[in-house]
């Protein structure tokens, strides 16, 4: 088992090595300059419409509002990654690794926005109705039947990926959380979370989305409220916090108290991938959920879609990675949650802490809605409907097993898997680029009247 485990991280570390890194973030500024930097300067028309898609176009076809589609996102994509993530991020790379937070969420909001542009152009209505799509369907549809295969292999990727980077890991970094701050058992954590876990997914979409509809307004801006606690507390310390950012985005970082150094090449890398881990620009997963939305532009969904990378990257990781600057805990030698805790705790002396480790288990409770939501689709793309209440009870039941079982290896074949449901989609993108570009002049003037 340890040389299984020792070949799994060796394979890790070359899928997410630099050549994935630079596929990624090449598709992302390849679609921004075919688009003309329109998803940045749309940003505004992005936010309106956030709004407005809280009721579906009066035209429009799908099961649940635009806005609680992206909501649906947004609790998929807000979690670990934000918190412990960000974190590490600075820790291996330094404060520099935030810079090239941002400049992954610029490129990537490209990403997001082609992909839900082609999911929900290429969508279509399963054996009960249901409205589908993600890059499974735009392959098959968009390339043509000779590549389907490659569209089921992104349904097999993410279907199996789901059950570890979106299901156990997540239902074990909360038992981790709840046993640390509030002494908790894995096995109470583990109950609570299959019941919470239960009462929503076996709801489906629906459920899922009125769910994230609510909880995921309250815990980003409970977490933001928070994180600004920090921020007002060494508030004559931000201006050299964000300079020191962008200093250290191009130039190496000292070793400095705790902080061992770190090379230009290590902020690239580690906020690179942290930025991609976050946000999953690139992974495909947003057309699956902007899929089921009440729409009948596919622009205007794609522009919606896009701000679940503003959200996350721009705004909710930011605040993490500009409190633990503004601190000085970034200097401390510590990483992961723990890093942020300390940053938090120098504003909110003996509950800074517990306010971190209840936002990292309600974020990663999320995630764990959201992706179900992800695998059941794939499944249902490669079974069919008569595979999603299976499915259903053996997320459930994974997730009471991820919260009282180790998950290193589960976290690395999983980290692995998602990096292979990227190359699908990152190769239907590049070559559907057309298609998008020309929906996008077709239909933008469309997408941004108000219905």
């Amino acid at each position: 088992m340890q040389t299984f485990q020792s070949w799994m991280n060796t394979l890790n570390g070359f899928v997410w090595g630099p050549a994935m890194l630079v596929l990624i973030l090449g598709t992302g500024l390849y679609l921004q300059l075919r688009l003309g930097g329109m998803p940045i300067w749309r940003i505004g028309s992005g936010l309106r419409l956030v709004w407005r898609g809280r009721v579906g176009d009066v035209d429009g076809h799908g099961e649940v509002s635009p806005f609680a589609a992206l909501m649906t996102c947004l609790a998929a994509t807000i979690g670990v990654g934000n918190i412990a993530g960000v974190a590490t991020a600075i820790a291996l790379g330094g404060p520099g690794a935030v810079f090239w937070m941002w400049m992954t969420a610029l490129v990537g909001m490209a990403t997001k926005y082609s992909e839900v542009v082609l999911a929900v152009h290429f969508r279509e209505r399963d054996t009960d109705g249901r409205w589908v799509g993600g890059p499974m369907y735009a392959i098959r549809k968009g390339l043509g039947a000779r590549w389907a295969w490659l569209g089921t292999m992104f349904a097999l990727f993410g279907g199996l990926a789901g059950f570890g980077i979106g299901n156990m890991v997540q239902a074990n970094s909360i038992a981790a959380a709840m046993q640390t701050s509030f002494n908790w058992s894995p096995a109470a954590t583990g109950i609570v979370l299959f019941v919470l876990t239960a009462a929503v997914i076996l709801g489906g979409i629906q459920r899922i989305s009125a769910v994230a509809n609510w909880l995921v307004p309250f815990m980003a801006i409970g977490y933001i409220v928070a994180a600004m606690v920090v921020l007002v507390t060494h508030a004559a310390a931000v201006p050299a916090a964000i300079a020191t950012i962008v200093t250290h985005a191009f130039t190496p970082a000292a070793a400095t108290g705790g902080f061992a150094g770190a090379a230009v090449l290590a902020a690239i890398r580690y906020g690179v991938a942290r930025g991609i881990f976050s946000n999953e620009a690139g992974l495909g997963t947003a057309g699956i959920a902007q899929s089921a939305g009440v729409t009948s532009n596919p622009v205007r969904s794609g522009l919606i879609g896009m701000m679940g990378t503003f959200f996350d990257t721009l705004v909710v990781c930011s605040m993490t990675g500009l409190a633990i600057v503004v601190s000085g805990a970034w200097t401390s030698g510590e990483t992961g949650a723990v890093l942020t805790q300390l940053a938090f705790q120098t504003a909110m002396p003996g509950i800074g802490d517990e306010v971190v480790a209840i936002a990292l288990a309600v974020f990663a409770l999320t995630t764990i809605f959201g992706w179900s939501f992800y695998g059941e689709r794939c499944w249902n793309y490669l079974v069919g409907p008569r595979s999603i209440m299976p499915f259903r009870v053996l997320w459930t039941i994974a997730v009471f097993c991820g919260a009282v079982t180790q998950l290193d290896l589960a976290w690395t074949i999983a980290d692995t898997l998602n990096a292979l449901m990227a190359v699908p989609n990152l190769i239907a993108l590049l070559a559907l680029a057309p298609v998008v570009v020309r929906l996008t002049r077709a239909q933008l003037r469309a997408a941004l009247d108000v219905h």
